[in-house]
């Protein structure tokens, strides 16, 4: 790991957080392999010099994006500790792991400039009392916030292109079905559509939302499970 000599006794003397953090829940599924160099900074944490009781792994924030602090627990609990002064460094595979927002993650590395926090992620180790480390940390906020923008936009630019030609597909509400030429149908299970019909039928006679979630209370209703590159699947909910 570049830049080990920065790592000094007193930041042995204290707990090394491995945080880990994949986008989605898709990526935990799929991604296995990203996932498991994450936790194998644990080891890098140990080779550096920590005793394995002074490792934790924060893995909390496992399927949820880094664009906003908000309820990622992980997150918090990483700054918290941090603030306590107990945090000797923060590893991570990149800084992107810890925030996508240059927001959250400059209030961290302010928190870890005054409580002589390291960050070490596979690129080296930064001391944030450093004038180059922050500048660099800064730099690959900054790059890691405008990628996040250039992938959405560039997602949300595909779709419209896909809409101007007509041929967007989105996921259609229970009850329809696209059929072989694309266009949204009612679905041919008639098990289903009945179940669709029967919540107008409780609507109209509820006169509420409210009433019609009573009515369905012991009523069995469809819903749909999809993955990345499989056909969605109906089950049956209560």
């Amino acid at each position: 790991m570049i830049g080990a000599a920065k790592i000094t006794k007193r930041h042995l003397e204290r707990v090394a957080l491995v945080y880990i953090r994949q986008s989605t829940l898709t990526q935990v599924r799929e991604n296995t392999e990203s996932t498991a160099r994450q936790y194998a900074l644990a080891e890098e944490a140990a080779r550096l010099g920590w005793e394995s009781s002074k490792i934790a792994i924060i893995d909390a924030d496992l399927g949820l994006s880094g664009r906003s602090a908000s309820g990622r627990v992980g997150f918090k609990e990483v700054v918290s500790r941090v603030c306590l002064g107990g945090v000797g460094a923060i590893f991570g595979l990149e800084v992107s792991r810890l925030a996508r927002s240059s927001a959250d993650l400059q209030r961290l590395l302010e928190f870890c400039s005054i409580t002589d926090t390291l960050i070490v992620d596979a690129d080296g180790t930064y001391d944030l009392h450093l004038f180059n480390d922050r500048l660099l940390l800064g730099l690959k906020s900054t790059m890691s916030e405008a990628e996040l923008h250039v992938l959405a936009g560039r997602l949300q630019e595909s779709k419209r292109s896909a809409a101007r030609r007509g041929a967007l597909r989105v996921a259609l509400p229970v009850g329809y079905v696209y059929d072989d030429d694309g266009q949204p149908v009612l679905d041919p299970n008639e098990e289903i559509r009945a179940a669709v019909a029967n919540v107008f039928v409780a609507f109209e006679a509820t006169g509420s939302a409210f009433g019609v979630v009573g009515a369905f209370e012991d009523r069995r209703f469809p819903g749909y499970t999809c993955g990345t590159g499989a056909p969605r699947q109906m089950h049956w909910v209560a």
